[in-house]
């Protein structure tokens, strides 16, 4: 089996929910010649998540923010978590990272990602100032081809 490799640039974002469908989509031309296969991502590190969420309404994404915020907030006051050496919005994104969790796996079918109607892929960083990301995925499909796409 044959391996590929390629880099993909995340541009550097702070807190919030993005969709990135159409910039992944666009980084991987081989897709559109795969009958079938699978597209992996993951995100490597602890304070920001992939996930496959709704595509269409942006206020999904900042209710999406806002509920994991109740769920995890900033621990302004140090006495909410145990680890505050990186500041006070460190601890709540391991959480959130944790919860929402560091790779999707998307099947191919036909060269297109076989995503429902209004499903996307999100980018959700935690942390407040704008970090550069590194990820990863393989991208094995019907021509017996693994694709590896690395995030900065």
């Amino acid at each position: 089996m044959a391996w590929f490799q390629r880099t993909i640039a995340l541009p550097p974002r702070s807190r919030g929910s993005y969709l990135i469908t159409d910039h992944i989509v666009s980084e991987l031309p081989e897709l559109r010649t795969y009958k079938t296969g699978l597209l992996n991502l993951f995100i490597q590190h602890t304070s920001c998540a992939l996930s496959l969420n709704e595509n269409w309404d942006e206020d999904v994404r900042a209710d999406m923010s806002d509920a994991l915020d109740r769920i995890a907030p900033e621990d302004h006051k140090g006495d909410l978590y145990r680890h505050s050496a990186e500041g006070s919005d460190d601890m709540p994104a391991h959480i959130k990272s944790a919860l929402i969790g560091a790779s999707v796996t998307i099947p191919i079918t036909d060269g297109r990602l076989a995503t429902g109607t209004w499903q996307g892929i999100w980018y959700l960083e935690f942390r407040a100032r704008k970090h550069s990301r590194k990820g990863c995925g393989d991208y094995p499909g019907g021509e017996d081809v693994v694709y590896n796409y690395f995030f900065f």
